[in-house]
Formats: C-alpha cells, structure tokens, sequence
C-alpha cells in the first residue's frame, strides 16, 4: 500500500520517483533519462541522479510537463452485467464497484467491453497510456473465447481468416480455430481490430448467435488466476511491458 501512496503537496521525494509516480517510465529507466539530461526541473536542466523535488516544481520530460500523480495500473477478470462506462444511468453495475475503495485513484477502463461479455481488462489513469492502447494505429493483440448457437463449419472459420465486409469494412481474424476439438460451438479468435461489438458481428454476419464471449487476453495481458469479479494492481514487470509494447 505505501507504494502506491501519492506525493503530499510538500513531501519532497527523488527525482526519479517523481517521474515513476508520473507514470512516465520505471525508476530505472528515469535514472537513464535523467543522465541524458532529458528533464529539467523548473526550466533547469537536471542530470545529478539523487536531485529531490517536490510537487510544485515544475518538472518536464523532453519539454512535456510531468504531474506527480501516481500512476494506477490494474487488471481485472470482468464478470458478466457491468459496464465499462465510468457513468451509465441505465446500467446496474459498473465494473468500478468492483474496486470498492481500495483504489483512491480515480482509474478508468482501458477500451470497451459489452455488457455481458466476460474477461480481460485494464483500468489506469494514465491517459498516455490508454491512447496508446487504444487508437487504431497501434493495433494491439486480443484473444477471444467464443460459444455460439451452433457448430461452426470449417469453410466459415476460413471466411473470418479471409475477411468479413462490416460496414463497407473488410475486417479478418489473424488466427481462428476450433476452441475445443469436441465442440465446434466453442471457437478462438484472435485479431487486432477494435471496432465496436466486432466479435459478435463477425459471426451474426455468417448467421451464428453468440451466446457468450470472453476475452482472455489483451496487449500481453491475461486473468490467468484471476478468479471472474476479482482484479490486482498490474506487477511493475506487468507496467513497463505495457510502456515499451513488449508483447
């Protein structure tokens, strides 16, 4: 818990934790960055490793300014009936009940998942991060474990590896297979697009219903023990393999 703890107005704490609770980098790699003379504090540039700082200084990155907010990473193993919007009067549950108040950070879901669609998801407040996540550009890697209303024929998975038009828009699996070789109701799905409900359309196209979707893994992550409803804070190991896209 005391390494999650944010800066106190006049605590006056090391360099290169001011950038780690920025959310910027590990402290490692701020020792690097400060080396290089990458960061300035108030307007002076900065390359003694141990300078300590406070949070009404102004401490920039490459000219960025950094905010001494910590950083918040946590995954979580979403169950079926809560909505990934922040606020929804329509919906009965949000997944930041699940939190509770054990996280004093005001987080927000990383993308979207559908109300009874289950698995992998990220919550932060690191905004940079999320954009990274998210745009199109990036196309980071998801992995779906798909039941639907009736056995799925070979020459339809071929289909989804080929491309399937959706609105004018020719969107194809990287990989599709049978989830369970005695149960050809049960499929995998791996692909990159993020647009929304995308599973689902994808196979209403060809005349399946799905009748339950679950993401089992997202840009490296997975709820591997994660027992559905439950989330933890991301390992350090976990969040710089999210900053450097190492996965």
């Amino acid at each position: 818990m005391k390494e999650r703890k944010a800066i106190e107005k006049n605590e006056v704490i090391r360099l290169n934790r001011f950038l780690a609770n920025s959310g910027l980098c590990s402290r490692r790699d701020a020792d690097e960055m400060i080396r290089k003379g990458f960061v300035t504090v108030n307007g002076r540039e900065v390359t003694k490793l141990g300078t300590k700082v406070s949070r009404k200084d102004d401490v920039r990155y490459k000219g960025k300014r950094l905010s001494a907010e910590k950083k918040v990473y946590i995954i979580m193993n979403k169950p079926k009936g809560y909505v990934t919007t922040v606020e929804d009067p329509h919906a009965e549950h949000t997944v930041l009940e699940l939190l509770g108040d054990a996280c004093k950070e005001r987080v927000y879901p990383v993308g979207r998942l559908d109300r009874d669609t289950t698995g992998v998801l990220l919550l932060t407040n690191d905004g940079e991060l999320t954009g990274k996540l998210t745009h199109p550009k990036y196309e980071r890697k998801k992995i779906y474990h798909v039941w639907l209303d009736n056995p799925v024929v070979k020459s339809d998975l071929l289909r989804l590896a080929d491309g399937i038009d959706l609105d004018g828009i020719n969107i194809s699996a990287d990989a599709v297979s049978y989830a369970d070789p005695d149960d050809k109701t049960q499929i995998g799905v791996e692909l990159h697009s993020g647009q929304n409900r995308v599973v689902k359309r994808m196979f209403e196209s060809l005349g399946y219903r799905v009748k339950k979707l679950d993401r089992v893994y997202f840009a490296g992550l997975t709820k591997k023990n994660l027992q559905r409803g439950r989330w933890r804070f991301l390992t350090e190991k976990e969040i710089n393999m999210l900053k450097r896209g190492i996965f």
